[in-house]
C-alpha cells in the first residue's frame, strides 16, 4: 500500500510536471503576442474636417475624442452638456446634418466633412431661434443645464414629423404625423429634463410647431 508521504510526493511531481508542460508552449506564444500589443504610449492621432455653426474647422485628435468632447474640450463651444456620458439624458444632443445625435456617443473621426450644429450656431441673444424665444417665453427650463439638448433635439424632431418620420405612437405609418402632445412627448422621451419642465416645454414645441404649420 501506498504511504502517504509518497502519495503526497506523487501529487506534487504530478503538478509540477503539468505546469511545466503547459508552460512551455505558451511561453513563445505570450511573448509574441505582448510584443504585438504592447502600447506606446502615444495617442493615434487623425485629421478632421468638420462645418461646425455655419464655419469650416479643421482638427487634429486623438481618435479616441467623442465629438461632445471635440465640441467643448477643442473648440469651446460649451453649450452642450455632458451629463450622464451614456446617451441617456440627451443634454449632449446636437445635429449632425440635420438629423439629431447624442454627441457623447459617437467618436468626432466619424463625422468628417458632416455639418455639426450647436446651441450656439441656432441663435443668439440678439437674434434667438424660434425655439429658443419659445422657451424663454414659456419657461420650458429651470436650471438650463438640459436646455441645449432639449432644444436641438425639438428644432430636429420637428423636421422629422415635417418629412413624415412616424414614432411608436403614431396611429397610422402611412399618414403624415400629427404634432400632439403624445407625439412631442413621444420623440422628446430621450431628452431628460431633472427640474420637471415637460409641460412648459410641449408647450413651447407646439408653439413653433403652429408657426410652421
Amino acid at each position: 500500500m501506498q504511504k502517504a508521504s509518497e502519495f503526497e510526493l506523487s501529487r506534487r511531481g504530478l503538478i509540477a510536471a503539468t505546469t511545466v508542460a503547459a508552460a512551455v508552449p505558451a511561453a513563445p506564444f505570450a511573448a509574441h503576442a505582448q510584443a504585438e500589443v504592447a502600447p506606446s504610449g502615444t495617442p493615434v492621432m487623425s485629421k478632421l474636417s468638420l462645418q461646425v455653426n455655419g464655419q469650416q474647422v479643421a482638427l487634429e485628435l486623438d481618435t479616441r475624442t467623442t465629438l461632445l468632447d471635440a465640441l467643448r474640450e477643442h473648440l469651446r463651444l460649451t453649450g452642450s452638456k455632458k451629463g450622464c456620458d451614456h446617451g441617456q439624458c440627451g443634454a449632449c444632443t446636437v445635429m449632425v446634418d440635420g438629423r439629431r445625435v447624442n454627441s457623447c456617443l459617437t467618436l468626432a473621426i466619424m463625422h468628417q466633412g458632416d455639418e455639426v450644429t450647436t446651441i450656439e450656431g441656432l441663435g443668439h441673444p440678439e437674434n434667438l431661434h424660434p425655439m429658443q424665444a419659445a422657451f424663454v417665453k414659456h419657461d420650458g427650463y429651470q436650471c438650463g443645464y438640459c436646455t441645449p439638448g432639449q432644444i436641438c433635439s425639438s428644432v430636429a424632431m420637428l423636421e422629422e414629423i415635417k418629412a413624415g418620420v412616424p414614432s411608436h405612437v403614431s396611429a397610422d405609418l402611412r399618414a403624415a404625423p400629427q404634432i400632439t402632445a403624445e407625439e412631442i412627448r413621444e420623440r422628446m422621451s430621450g431628452n431628460i429634463c431633472r427640474c420637471g419642465a415637460y409641460s412648459n416645454i410641449v408647450d413651447a414645441i407646439t408653439e413653433v410647431a403652429g408657426r410652421q404649420a
